[in-house]
Order: structure tokens, then sequence, then C-alpha cells
């Protein structure tokens, strides 16, 4: 029987052959785990912008409608205007119908409508 100095090698070689592809699926299981992991970081993240500018707009709705409400005749659109923008928001639309005062304010993307009626107390 003959001995070949190579078998050994080709042995290694068979043996070491598939354990690349193992090392490849463990760094593309990694990478695809980080992405999702981006991607929903994200989504909550503008979710979470949304749902705070629909309460900041909620709350500058209520506090302009109540100013408005609240202001001296004539002076009702410029003071639910200013309470509005201190509150971070901006008045897209303010009525008034007899004693209720009707205002629509925008924060970012969120709108909110608010009524208030002179007089009265809440």
């Amino acid at each position: 029987m003959e001995h070949d100095p190579h078998a050994q090698d080709n042995r290694r070689v068979r043996r070491h052959r598939g354990r690349g592809d193992l090392g490849q699926a463990a760094l593309l299981t990694v990478v695809a785990v980080a992405v999702v992991a981006g991607v929903i970081v994200a989504l909550l993240a503008g979710l979470g912008a949304v749902a705070r500018d629909r309460a900041r707009a909620r709350t500058a709705a209520d506090a302009a409608a109540l100013a408005g409400a609240g202001a001296g005749p004539g002076s009702g659109p410029a003071a639910a205007m200013t309470v509005a923008a201190a509150n971070g928001g901006e008045l897209e639309h303010q009525e008034t119908i007899g004693e209720q005062v009707e205002v629509t304010v925008r924060v970012g993307a969120a709108r909110a409508t608010a009524r208030a009626v002179r007089g009265r107390a809440p």
C-alpha cells in the first residue's frame, strides 16, 4: 500500500468545505436582524411623533377656543391665534356663531377642533 502525502490535506479540505457557508449565514442573519430592528425603531419613533402632535394639537385647540371665547368683542381671533401659537400650534380656522367659538389648530400634520361658549364655565 502506497502512502499518498496529500491524502491528509485532501481530508482536511473536504472536512472544512461546508463550514464557510455557516459563517456567511450567521453574518447575514445578524445583518437582517439589525435592519429589521432599525425599521421597527424608526416606525415607533414616527408613531410617537404623530401621537405627540395629536395631543399637542388638542391642547392648543382647547386653549385657543377658551381664549377666543373669553376675549372681548372683536379680539377673539387674535387671542385664539396667540394662545394657539404659545402652545406650539397654528390657528387654521376660527369661527364665532352667536356665543359659541370654534377653532381648528394644526401642530405638525395633526389637526384638532375645539369649541367653547362665551360666558360659561365648564
